[in-house]
């Protein structure tokens, strides 16, 4: 149906608008309390499996589960939280007193706190690999910057190399946080390849590197996102701060979202205090004997926590790039109100979407050369994301429904669009020939 058809159709009544946000809130929290009544009364048998831990309010446990949450919880708490404070000073003081120097002091301080962090044999892989991707770029052979960055990306997941690794720290977590730096700066080098690749060749060999040193080792996204692109970032860090910048990015506006997230960040804290919904997912046996309500809020629970643990893990890195004159990407929507596998992908990570569109899916045809480049872009785009985040066969299976699903739904939307347009060629037609018939007669 097209924008024209939609503007057409009459708003639906208030009441009945009212009715489907009472039926979706009531189902929701009905749903959540039948959760929490099967945690509470099971809480014993998962406390005994070692899925809960004490919690953080008097006698409530808490499920940490969840691999993703407790481990940036926990690194949030040893250092990366007073680091991004820390960015935010030097950024705000130097855009104050020494505008000219932001940019070589946030890159400086980046890579120092990097090197603190994963130590120097950690960056020290990074650096390689920005070597390696910057020298190839120089070649400007998109294909060939692609099968370098790929292979990089490659060697995460080389077992020897991993065992080399890991005997650089004590801890697995370290091992991890290097391991998830590299996988996000890969798609930095790939961005910085493309780009360089694409631009004109007047430009200043060390400038370029400057940048790309900047654009890695910016602190905020360092870690985990989210993503921006290489023209982007530069763009905006390139313009030095204006007098009514500064005034934007004051005391008022930074209490204000840091409040947000401390409340979303409380919402996450409350639903594995009340809702052990990642133990029970990992036990089967528990998912088999759980109601029809509560079964349904543990699907709810989980994507909603998913929902809200980005808000937190993104929200705080998206204001600091804000007071940075950044524009980040959207902080994903709510996944409640969200019905298609293309709106999922499209609105929930945006800054992931967009770089598969810039450097995937555009530049191999995507929809402006027929159904068949757009399949084959859209497969290719899903491929490197199950790569990116491992390829293991979970992760393959996860690709190809998810592919699929993407399909079917341009392949109906397609579908019901010529049908329409079809059949309101056909009713013209008719009212054509109707009206001919009249002035004959």
């Amino acid at each position: 149906m097209t924008s024209k058809s939609r503007a057409q159709l009459a708003p639906l009544p208030w009441i009945e608008i009212l009715a489907y946000w009472v039926l979706s809130f009531g189902s929701h929290l009905y749903s959540f309390y039948q959760l929490h009544r099967f945690s509470k009364e099971h809480e014993a048998g998962l406390e005994r499996e070692l899925q809960l831990e004490k919690g953080l309010l008097k006698d409530f446990k808490r499920d940490s589960s969840d691999f993703e949450w407790s481990f940036w919880t926990e690194w949030a708490k040893r250092s990366l939280l007073w680091t991004l404070i820390g960015h935010g000073v030097i950024s705000r003081f130097t855009s104050v007193f020494y505008p000219k120097f932001r940019v070589p002091a946030l890159t400086t301080y980046g890579l120092v706190v990097a090197s603190s962090v994963l130590g120097i044999k950690g960056v020290s892989v990074l650096l390689v690999h920005l070597g390696v991707s910057f020298s190839v770029a120089q070649l400007r052979k998109p294909a060939l910057s692609w099968a370098c960055n790929l292979l990089l990306l490659c060697t995460l997941h080389i077992q020897p190399l991993q065992e080399i690794q890991r005997g650089w720290y004590k801890t697995e977590e370290e091992y991890y946080l290097l391991l998830f730096s590299v996988a996000v700066c890969g798609l930095r080098f790939i961005s910085f390849s493309l780009e360089h690749c694409w631009c004109p060749q007047d430009r200043d060999g060390l400038v370029e590197l400057f940048w790309l040193f900047s654009y890695t080792f910016y602190h905020p996204f360092f870690y985990n996102g989210p993503i921006i692109t290489y023209t982007d970032y530069i763009e905006k860090m390139r313009g030095l701060p204006k007098e009514s910048d500064r005034e934007d990015s004051g005391f008022c506006h930074l209490l204000l979202r840091s409040g947000r997230i401390i409340l979303w960040w409380c919402i996450a804290e409350y639903m594995i205090h009340v809702m052990y919904m990642h133990s029970i997912q990992s036990n089967e046996t528990y998912i088999e004997i759980l109601p029809p309500w509560a079964l349904g809020g543990l699907a709810l629970a989980l994507v909603q926590f998913f929902y809200v643990k980005y808000l937190v893990l993104f929200g705080f890195p998206s204001m600091l790039a804000t007071c940075d004159k950044l524009v980040p990407p959207k902080l994903p929507r709510c996944v409640s109100i969200m019905y298609s596998f293309t709106g999922m992908w499209r609105h929930f990570d945006e800054g992931l979407y967009r770089w598969l569109i810039r450097y995937i899916y555009v530049p191999l045809g995507g929809s402006q050369h027929g159904p068949l480049y757009k399949m084959l872009s859209t497969g290719l785009a899903f491929g490197f994301v199950c790569l990116w985040h491992g390829g293991h066969d979970y992760l393959q299976y996860w690709a190809l429904m998810n592919w699929a699903g993407v399909l079917m739904e341009n392949g109906l939307k397609s579908l019901f669009t010529s049908t329409f347009i079809h059949s309101i060629i056909v009713s013209l037609n008719s009212k054509h020939l109707w009206c001919q018939l009249r002035v004959a007669s």
